[in-house]
Order: structure tokens, then sequence, then C-alpha cells
């Protein structure tokens, strides 16, 4: 499996994660599903992730990740899965309040994108399931705790 990855800071932070983490969390979530792929990431503030969370889920305020499948109608299967956008002051903070490691929590995101971008969601209880189960088994995979397990009960 190929995996080519853009990333985009448009929010320079130290505590964004190395390109060669964020390639190895992908291609985790891409498993067996793809031969090739390509993706951007786009590591952005609150402020952009605000407005683009205003602006295509017409949801006020900035959000951890927001995934954008790539959907064009082309006349031969193109690798592309997508763009992911991050927000990096939101990843940190989550981190915190949920008691996780930073790194474990940008895998998270990162999978949890991927895995938006392949098609996965979960906004139907069945859905979720299967999603966070899935999310779950990847990062457990990369040596990291489950990701919906939180030392904070006040979290759960």
């Amino acid at each position: 499996m190929s995996i080519s990855l853009d990333i985009q800071m448009a929010c320079p932070s130290e505590e964004a994660p190395e390109e060669d983490s964020m390639q190895r969390w992908a291609s985790a979530a891409l498993r067996d599903e793809r031969d090739n792929a390509e993706l951007s990431v786009r590591i952005v503030d609150e402020q952009e992730s605000a407005t683009l969370n205003q602006q295509y889920r017409g949801k006020a305020g900035s959000t951890n990740i927001l995934s954008f499948p790539f959907d064009a109608v082309t006349p031969e299967p193109l690798p592309i899965l997508g763009d992911l956008v991050i927000c990096a002051p939101v990843v940190v903070r989550e981190a915190a309040e949920q008691n996780k490691s930073l790194e474990a929590h940008w895998a998270h995101m990162c999978v949890h994108g991927v895995l938006h971008l392949l098609g996965y969601d979960h906004v139907g209880d069945r859905d979720a399931e299967v999603m966070e189960a899935l999310e779950t088994d990847i990062l457990l995979g990369l040596g990291y705790p489950a990701p919906y397990s939180f030392s904070d009960s006040s979290e759960q």
C-alpha cells in the first residue's frame, strides 16, 4: 500500500505531530481498503476551523476535525481520498480535558478522519458502534489506548 500525504501547516504548532507519525496513522486507518491513496491534512487555528464548520456543517464554533471526501466524477478511478482539516488548539485542549496523551489524541483524530474519508460515519447508533470499534482496533494496534475510554469519568 502506498499513501501520499500533503500536510499544510496553516497554524504552525509545536504540538502538531511529525509527518512520519501522520503517515503511519493514516496508513493504519486505510488497512487494506486501498492500494494507493492521496490525502491532504491541513492543520488550522480555531478561527479557520470555526469558519469551515459553519460553512460546511452549519455549526457554530471550532471543532477537532473536519473531513472532506473527494467525490468528483472522473473517467477513471483516482487515488484521492480527500482532505482533513484538524484544529490544533482544539486537539490540544481535548487531550488535556480527557487526560489523554497528546500523541494518542492526534493519532485518534487522524484515524477518525481517514475513516470518514473511506465512508464510515457515526450519525446513527449502529454506524457509531461500527466506527468506534474500528477506531479502537486500529489505535490499539498502533500501541495507543482505546480512544473512547477516558480517565476523567465526567467525560463519559
